[in-house]
């Protein structure tokens, strides 16, 4: 671990040197990515330094042990050093376990109700109810790019994008399949009803990191419609992008403007081919890191919603809050946290391994 540290102090040097050479800074694209490198190295160098100091102050202190009339003060800065260290040490530990290049992305994400009908529609609306209020805590913005509404007011499905600092790192976790148990509206002898929705949460891509060749996207324009099918634009405003060589399709259709849907439609299209390159790269990792918390497999179970017993349990980390109607109103934090707590742990354990 140490010798790593070493490394990444003397790349920290050389990042200092670098971004104040004007040479460098003339080439902003350059310059900007290794400001950005040099962000992300400033935290462990000076964790590193602290470790180094207290170490110092350690050694200096077993030193004036020899001294009759320091000894007591010695023994006293020992036991605080002896303290210190390992407390320091495990910091440095998880503050090196590699960053996901995605954490500061906005992102895009979807809601499709599932399994049970209209009761899956509206449990649609109740997640993308709850994801706005989380935004709206986390001062982020939240626009909706695409939306099949029903009747009743629920979503078959819903696409939005959240931008804002972190948005990705809180909730990369939220993808997969959620679960509800609740007795209906609709239903008249009180039976419960077990029915699901499924999230995908897509990190937006720059152009520079995902290059598409404009002769394998097909546009077909369309209008807008609202719930039930009624006509909530008269012209042809919204946009289908199918990326041919995938098979990949995303539409907008919330904008008036063709070119503002359209352009909308080329991010979602992007970040969903972005994704499965995502996806990729993590099951060549998941052999390393099995029992890491997985982020976007959408068929996978993550969450239930237990109205009667007033429960939401997080299967992959097998916590449950008995909070509902605090959860559902976007108190996300404290499930959020012990998931990314959870998978920090994992990750630090194959780290070691």
């Amino acid at each position: 671990m140490f010798q790593k540290l070493e490394a990444v102090e003397k790349r920290y040097e050389e990042l200092n040197k670098l971004i104040s050479d004007p040479e460098v800074i003339s080439r902003q694209n350059e310059w900007k990515n290794l400001m950005k490198e040099h962000s992300d190295l400033v935290e462990i160098v000076e964790k590193y330094r602290e470790y180094k100091k207290v170490n110092e102050a350690l050694e200096e202190a077993k030193e004036m042990l020899a001294d009759k009339e320091m000894k007591e003060l010695a023994e006293m800065q020992i036991e605080e050093c002896k303290e210190k260290l390992p407390q320091i040490e495990e910091e440095l530990k998880i503050l090196l376990i590699p960053k996901d290049k995605d954490d500061e992305k906005n992102i895009i994400c979807e809601i499709r109700g599932g399994a049970g009908g209209e009761e899956a529609a509206l449990f649609a609306g109740t997640l993308f109810r709850m994801y706005s209020m989380y935004a709206e805590r986390k001062h982020w913005k939240l626009e909706v790019l695409n939306e099949n509404a029903t009747e009743l007011g629920g979503y078959k499905e819903i696409s939005f994008m959240i931008t804002g600092k972190g948005v990705y790192s809180r909730l990369k976790f939220e993808s997969g399949v959620h679960r509800v148990q609740r007795v209906p509206d609709t239903e008249s002898s009180g039976r419960i009803h077990t029915s699901t929705a499924t999230v995908a949460v897509l990190p937006v891509v720059e152009d520079v990191e995902i290059e598409l060749n404009p002769a394998d996207i097909r546009m077909e324009v369309f209008r807008a419609s609202g719930a039930g099918g009624q006509h909530v634009n008269k012209t042809s405003s919204a946009v289908r992008l199918i990326h041919e060589p995938t098979g990949i399709i995303a539409e907008c259709q919330t904008e008036r403007s063709q070119v503002q849907n359209r352009e909308y439609a080329m991010r979602l299209l992007k970040s969903r081919i972005y994704e499965i390159e995502k996806q990729k790269q993590d099951e060549e990792l998941a052999s390393e890191r099995k029992s890491q918390v997985g982020a976007g497999d959408r068929s996978e179970k993550i969450r239930t919603y237990n109205y009667p017993q007033g429960r939401i349990t997080d299967h992959r980390i097998g916590l449950s809050i008995y909070q509902m109607e605090d959860f559902l109103n976007g108190n996300l934090d404290e499930m959020i946290d012990a998931i990314t707590a959870y998978d920090r742990a994992e990750k630090l354990k194959g780290e070691e391994n």
